[in-house]
């Protein structure tokens, strides 16, 4: 009972007013290039793979096959997949080495929540000091790191980070000494995208230079931990042209009436980094021309325009339909969460009215 209140207030309060996708026709769009929408497509099929980790069998297995989308990627080449929580509260996710004629990579992929109520009751829970790696180790070799002063993290998200990095650093480390000139490559959906940003940032500290890519990524930390992602990936950026955001070591891409990605409020504490990336269509799969840049972290023609911030009211509107959140927060440029056969796909992208 308690964790439907706390849903249904939480929901409540990031839904101020009803979703509305947005006319932006105030401000230039600054429309991603079709290299970078192309990656990003890509991208989404590589992380709704990992929702294959973690279910019953067969899963994902080597060389590297699945019953999903992994006939999408002939030159993709298993390493390891890891799950940390028994009841799949944890993370999930598997690495894998993309070889060519693909781009050289070394792939993390984070698979989100299967619950979007469990997404929603992670976000509950109380901030803690963030202390960058290697302060938190007391490894003073390699890098030196700057602090992040005054930063506080979501606790759970950090949890999460913790538990899963023992697990995998190991074979990252491995898999990118064994395969030189490989691009290292983080992708995460929803609290899996939450667990990428914390562990792009961990695997900076360390030496590393990965490209950190995350869909449905809710909010990390307070404003100065937000500022210090920003700097870390050199995400204060404000152009004219998509030239200027482009390229990029992390993109947070979110998508409209998505709720996640404003989520925990900003009345906790919680305030979101830039890198956004907004996808204004509800339709599937979207066009290039409905993915463009948003400029700082605010940007009012991206995910922050869709709630209002003039009314503090509790309660959801009676014309909205609620159920459509939870396809909002899966549909990025396909409907992710499913480890099913690729023909089912088919059937579960056409839009739900």
């Amino acid at each position: 009972m308690k964790l439907a209140i706390a849903l249904c207030a939480t929901l409540a309060a990031a839904l101020q007013a009803p979703l509305q996708i947005h006319n932006h026709n105030d401000n230039p769009k600054l429309t991603v290039s079709k290299s970078l929408f192309t990656e990003l497509e890509e991208l989404a099929r590589i992380v709704d793979i990992a929702y294959c980790v973690g279910t019953p069998a067969p899963g994902i297995s080597k060389p590297f096959e699945c019953p999903s989308r992994c006939g999408d990627f002939d030159s993709f080449e298993l390493v390891t997949t890891w799950n940390t929580g028994i009841l799949l509260s944890e993370s999930c996710g598997y690495i894998a080495l993309s070889h060519a004629p693909a781009a050289k990579r070394v792939i993390v992929a984070f698979r989100g929540t299967y619950s979007i109520t469990n997404t929603i009751a992670d976000l509950a829970t109380i901030p803690q000091e963030y202390v960058p790696y290697p302060g938190a180790e007391g490894n003073k070799s390699g890098p030196t790191v700057p602090k992040c002063e005054d930063c506080l993290v979501h606790m759970g998200f950090h949890s999460s980070w913790k538990n899963t990095k023992d697990v995998i650093l190991p074979d990252v480390q491995i898999s990118m000494e064994e395969n030189p000139g490989y691009e290292l490559v983080l992708v995460g959906h929803s609290l899996g995208g939450a667990i990428a940003a914390l562990a792009g940032l961990d695997l900076v500290g360390r030496g590393y230079n990965p490209t950190v890519t995350t869909f449905g990524e809710p909010r990390l930390g307070n404003q100065a931990f937000a500022d210090y992602v920003d700097a870390r990936f050199n995400l204060s950026r404000n152009g004219t042209n998509a030239a200027d955001y482009e390229p990029s070591n992390f993109r947070r891409v979110t998508h409209v009436n998505d709720p996640i990605p404003l989520l925990p409020l900003e009345e906790w504490g919680y305030m979101p980094h830039g890198g956004e990336i907004f996808l204004n269509n509800s339709e599937l799969p979207p066009e290039l021309e409905d993915a463009y840049h948003c400029a700082g972290s605010h940007d009012p023609s991206c995910s922050a325009g869709t709630a209002s911030s003039a009314s503090h009211r509790w309660g959801i509107p009676t014309r909205f339909k609620i159920w459509q959140l939870f396809f909002a927060h899966r549909d990025y440029f396909w409907r992710l969460g499913l480890c099913v056969p690729e023909y089912w796909l088919w059937f579960d992208n056409k839009k739900v009215d």
